[in-house]
């Protein structure tokens, strides 16, 4: 997929202190990532400043994608560089944050829904919860979404 942008300074806050421009461990994002539920036996994390850095062997692109958004939706994480090989693909990673088999990214802006988001891109609101569930467990409620947050918006 290669790199993706985040919002450095939106996201979830992990340990202590307000130092928001300070990019968490790999043991932070590791937990963080499975605090979700998300398997991350075979994905190696390596931090370098405010990137991210995920490789692994092949994995389904469902699993990649959450990963990703996980990692990057964490304060301090400005881009993550998705070196993970697409099981779809059968090579490592995809042509662009959009790749042929997986889902297109969206930060989301102020103001945004999930109904805004499902109509600009699929052009209907009411299919906002496929962008809910494509985002679980990582969303928890359709109305908790925020500014700067990288949302999944799978294919149709």
């Amino acid at each position: 997929m290669g790199l993706i942008d985040f919002v450095k300074r939106a996201g979830k806050r992990l340990g202590l202190g307000d130092d928001d421009d300070k990019a968490p461990s790999a043991d932070e994002l590791r937990k963080e990532v499975e605090s979700h539920g998300l398997d991350t036996g075979d994905v190696e994390i390596d931090v370098k400043g405010d990137e991210v850095e995920l490789r692994g062997r092949k994995m389904a692109d469902e699993l990649r994608e959450k990963i990703i958004i996980a990692v990057g939706n964490i304060a301090g994480v400005a881009r993550v560089n998705d070196r993970i090989e697409s099981a779809a693909e059968g090579a490592e990673g995809s042509s662009g944050a959009a790749g042929s088999t997986g889902s297109a990214f969206h930060t989301v802006a102020k103001g945004e829904t999930l109904w805004g988001i499902s109509k600009q891109h699929y052009g209907n609101g009411a299919h906002y919860n496929e962008i809910f569930e494509a985002n679980r467990p990582m969303l928890s409620d359709p109305d908790k979404i925020y500014p700067g947050q990288v949302l999944r918006i799978p294919r149709r």
